[in-house]
């Protein structure tokens, strides 16, 4: 479909716009523009200057000796090769953490939606995870699943009959490192998940659902059928931020492993090029490359979920 096709409609909406609603759109405008504004050029000078120092070899120790590079910085980043371990674990926690996190914090949500008399009780308690600050949550993760200061190995072995080894080392390997952060994520996040997709299930119209159970509809089809369609952009929201959130992951691998056994995200990769080497030229690069990273994630929901967050229909 072309561009003039596609804006026609969109023109004509414009057009048929009442009066009370051009008034409130420009009050909108009005009243969030001057923040708008503000948020703007607070973000838009550091991107600027970290695009700025990326084409430059500089090293804060040799302030004199920066010389323009180009783009040598991002193509030495993308062609080293860990960068890509560091992205394919970065990746890697971003999908197990949001699958289990959708999945959960939707069958929270239902919960505390369906429960009436301890709601404020339910939702109080579900939301402490969240309300722990992550450097916090990730010690607490870290001295749990220590071989002598955790208690995860002793139970695993009581509910194994003795055949779990209460000795095993969880941060002794790759994939049972990323298995305790994916999990203290999980943990902790969940709860966010859950409070979105509860404020999304608030929107679906009873009535409606009444209506597929008069008519003979089972539970899972009033699910897929009526629910989950009437709360895309609530879903969409949910599974944005939170995947944007997992993408800049830094405290928990940091905590836990500090980047041993290849357990690197891309936000620790960052922080040892500028901080621990003070490359501020190939450091600039890569968070360059995760904010490009952020973009194209975010532009892929907003294709794929075809939300209008405007109009709470389909785009």
């Amino acid at each position: 479909m072309s561009t003039a096709a596609t804006a026609a409609p969109e023109a004509k909406a414009q057009a048929n716009l009442s009066d009370r609603a051009k008034g409130e759109r420009s009050l909108g405008w009005k009243l969030a523009g001057p923040a708008f504004i503000v948020m703007l050029l607070v973000t838009l000078y550091p991107i600027a200057y970290a695009i700025y120092l990326s084409l430059f070899n500089y090293r804060l120790t040799d302030p004199e000796g920066r010389r323009f590079v180009g783009l040598q910085n991002y193509i030495t980043a993308l062609g080293d090769p860990l960068f890509h371990e560091a992205f394919v674990t970065t990746m890697f926690i971003v999908v197990v953490t949001l699958i289990f996190e959708l999945v959960l914090g939707f069958g929270i949500a239902l919960l505390m939606n369906k429960i009436v008399i301890p709601r404020r009780t339910l939702r109080t308690v579900v939301l402490i995870p969240y309300s722990i600050i992550t450097v916090v949550s990730a010690f607490a993760w870290l001295y749990a699943a220590q071989p002598d200061t955790g208690f995860i190995n002793h139970w695993l072995h009581t509910l194994s009959f003795g055949a779990w080894d209460v000795n095993y080392d969880w941060f002794g390997g790759r994939w049972s490192s990323l298995f305790i952060i994916c999990l203290s994520e999980i943990w902790k996040t969940t709860p966010f998940m859950s409070l979105l997709l509860l404020a999304g299930l608030a929107q679906v119209d009873g009535s409606m659902e009444e209506a597929a159970k008069v008519d003979g509809a089972s539970w899972w089809q009033r699910l897929t059928k009526v629910v989950l369609p009437n709360m895309k952009a609530a879903i969409m929201v949910a599974t944005l931020f939170r995947t944007l959130d997992a993408v800049r992951i830094y405290d928990n691998p940091y905590v836990m492993t500090g980047g041993a056994n290849k357990t690197n995200s891309l936000s620790m990769l960052v922080g040892q090029e500028t901080v621990g080497r003070v490359e501020i030229g190939m450091g600039s690069a890569l968070a360059v490359l995760l904010f490009l990273l952020v973009l194209i994630i975010a532009g892929i929901f907003v294709k794929g979920f075809k939300v209008d967050l405007t109009g709470g229909g389909r785009s």
